[in-house]
């Protein structure tokens, strides 16, 4: 019940009181703000879990920034996808400056444990900046036209932060959008180059890997 509704909150764009409605025309009797805080405590428990088993990102890192609303103010939402799309990490932060790109750079290194072949970025002067300071031996290609990849995979955020009516503060943007790139992400293979059998085929194996990290199927 909990991962059904970690899954109907992250996956489509609902409010806490419309999971609430779908879970009561189920039989299941929950307030939505019981619904909030399951998505609060288990929806970045499970995001974690499905990084922890997702299979090696690729070698090549596409990074881009946009702007983001926080309680009216202006910050920037950092985020890296691989060759393939895969979302690897996203960075909320207050500046667009040389410090805030060290501090993704970092962050990656961190959490993927190992260090790109290439990395695809804008022009943007502190990307440059950060890139000869963190990981000067890897290469660095800049170009507008490359990054086509990881600015298209902001579209599911910009169409989260419309039907959130922005977000409250930093913290809470920064936590929801991780466990929502991650939950999301699962349920959004890129169906254009499949089949409907492909298609179907692997989104029952991807349900299988949702089941497994929320306990609703045995492991193996």
């Amino acid at each position: 019940m909990i991962g059904h509704a970690v899954w109907l909150h992250h996956r489509f764009p609902l409010s806490f009181c419309e999971v609430e409605e779908l879970l009561f025309e189920r039989g299941i009797v929950v307030s939505y703000e019981t619904v909030r805080a399951w998505c609060a405590t288990f929806g970045p428990a499970y995001a974690d879990q499905l990084r922890r088993c997702r299979p090696r990102p690729g070698d090549k890192w596409h990074l881009d920034e946009v702007f983001i609303k926080v309680n009216g103010r202006m910050r920037y939402l950092w985020r890296a996808v691989d060759q393939d799309g895969n979302v690897l990490d996203i960075l909320v932060t207050n500046k667009r400056d040389t410090a805030a790109a060290r501090r993704v750079f970092r962050k990656l290194l961190k959490d993927c444990q190992y260090v790109p072949r290439v990395i695809v970025t804008d022009k943007l002067r502190s990307y440059g900046a950060a890139h000869r300071q963190v990981m000067p031996s890897v290469e660095h290609r800049t170009s507008k036209y490359l990054n086509n990849r990881c600015e298209n995979s902001h579209q599911p955020t910009r169409q989260r932060e419309r039907a959130m009516k922005g977000f409250r503060s930093s913290g809470a943007a920064q936590r929801f959008l991780a466990a929502f790139s991650r939950i999301s992400g699962l349920f959004r293979p890129h169906r254009h180059l499949l089949t409907t059998s492909d298609y179907r085929t692997e989104m029952t194996q991807r349900f299988r890997t949702w089941k497994t990290v929320t306990g609703m199927a045995p492991v193996g």
